[in-house]
């Protein structure tokens, strides 16, 4: 074969290499690329159309036992988050401002996946005492949230009405803007 066809026959594999990573990339990033908002007014992937909640049990800091189904009555929200987590801990200070600007319409349940295996709760208290953070934080110890909402990627948060049915849920680092808008929508 001669030079000039090796080198049209690598330019071509190369071409047809990237243009293959190009439309991968675009079919996977899709999802990530749209603002609450409008996954919720498109019906997107992380919209869920107001299905009912599963429920779970988790441990708040004392060891007691805690359901989502508790908290019945008023809109809540979920954060599933690590202390290894970067992007979890990214979005905790818009989590705190919510919680002081919405604390007392709408329950928040930070839940530490500390029964995996990779997350402990002294390194998860660690990480709330050095934030100076002060909305309420429960141990998912046996790992049923978890098992319950599928979680395998985090920071994973999902917004409740106050029917208890799962209005949103968003995968990902919560901006403040895109935060305060999901919270709208459950108040």
């Amino acid at each position: 074969m001669n030079q000039k066809v090796r080198t049209v026959l690598i330019a071509v594999l190369i071409f047809v290499v990237l243009g293959s990573a190009w439309l991968l990339y675009q079919k996977l990033s899709v999802p990530y690329a749209q603002t609450p908002a409008a996954q919720s007014a498109s019906g997107g992937a992380e919209s869920a159309d107001a299905e009912p909640a599963a429920d779970f049990t988790v441990y708040d800091a004392d060891g007691k036992e805690v359901s989502l189904s508790d908290f019945a009555g008023k809109p809540v929200v979920v954060n599933f988050w690590a202390s290894w987590c970067g992007y979890c801990k990214v979005e905790m200070p818009h989590f705190q401002k919510a919680y002081e600007t919405y604390g007392e319409d709408i329950q928040f349940l930070m839940v530490d996946l500390s029964g995996g295996g990779s997350d402990t709760k002294e390194a998860a208290d660690q990480v709330i005492t050095e934030g100076g953070y002060t909305f309420p934080v429960y141990y998912d110890n046996d790992s049923s949230a978890a098992y319950a909402y599928s979680v395998r990627s985090i920071p994973l948060s999902l917004f409740l009405d106050k029917d208890g049915s799962l209005v949103s849920q968003h995968l990902g680092a919560l901006s403040a803007e895109d935060l305060d808008a999901l919270l709208q929508q459950i108040q």
